[in-house]
């Protein structure tokens, strides 16, 4: 899979973070979802990965009264907005999934809802989380799956072949979003016990092909375009695309964009059996 400019993941979430909320009504679902799975006894300390504007934390603080929770997220921006819709006291901290600046055994319970498709290296980021948990604690997260924006990725490989566009073998300019089986094995390499991975695919409309490009971009997922771009030839390669896009799978209530939501979960052992020396 190609590799995932972090910096630059940071950098479009930064600019998004004002707008995010009024333009993401499918990750507020998927928050709604992913809190509806969580126990109500999840434990004393508590992390969001990615934590974004604060929904999930939000809704956290409401269904966990006494509960110490702490909110990281790549983007400081993002973090700023956490913190002024906040109620109650947080410890927000600007940080990397892949690697978490927490001890190892300090949450009870980890969630993170649509981050993780941003991030190359599961294995690494479900091995910290595997690390920060607590014995007997639970990880539950959501994130957008390999399916999500499938129109999109066909639509980009026509246009690439008919303009003779040389691109890297598997890869059409898009994002690749993780597979079912990628996250189930991820979960079961770092040593999680009773795994449990669905999918669930999403339909969201726009208008025309353009509009649902800048929707994406402007909320800071902008990775939907050919990494090489611009000038006559960019122009003859988005029209070929969106043409394609548009007499494919539009119809007069405009065009789709699929999303496949994928929830996860898993616990970790009651005694760990990571333990070195």
């Amino acid at each position: 899979m190609p590799t995932v400019d972090r910096q630059r993941v940071r950098k479009s979430f930064q600019k998004g973070a004002v707008r995010y909320d009024h333009l993401t009504p499918l990750q507020q679902q998927v928050v709604e979802q992913l809190v509806a799975k969580l126990h109500l006894a999840a434990g004393e300390h508590l992390l969001d990965i990615g934590c974004g504007t604060g929904r999930l934390l939000a809704a956290l603080a409401k269904r966990f009264d006494n509960a110490q929770l702490t909110g990281l997220d790549l983007a400081f921006d993002m973090l700023q907005q956490t913190a002024a819709r906040a109620d109650r006291n947080l410890l927000l901290v600007q940080g990397d999934a892949e690697t978490l600046p927490f001890r190892d055994n300090s949450f009870h319970l980890i969630v993170s809802s649509s981050t993780f498709q941003w991030c190359d290296n599961l294995n690494r980021c479900f091995g910290e989380v595997y690390r920060c948990l607590k014995p007997s604690g639970n990880f539950k997260f959501a994130l957008f799956g390999g399916k999500t924006f499938h129109e999109l990725h066909k639509s980009w490989q026509y246009a690439h072949k008919i303009c003779d566009i040389k691109t890297e073998a598997g890869h059409d300019g898009t994002h690749r979003f993780h597979t079912t089986a990628e996250i189930n094995s991820a979960l079961l390499q770092q040593g999680f016990e009773d795994v449990n991975v669905i999918s669930r695919l999403k339909t969201e409309w726009y208008s025309d092909v353009n509009s649902m490009l800048q929707t994406v971009k402007q909320i800071g997922a902008g990775s939907s375009r050919p990494p090489k771009g611009g000038g006559l030839g960019w122009r003859r390669v988005f029209k070929a695309m969106a043409g394609f896009y548009e007499k494919e799978y539009g119809s007069a209530d405009g065009i789709p964009a699929t999303y496949e939501v994928i929830y996860g979960e898993g616990n970790k052992a009651a005694i760990s059996l990571c333990a070195k020396g």
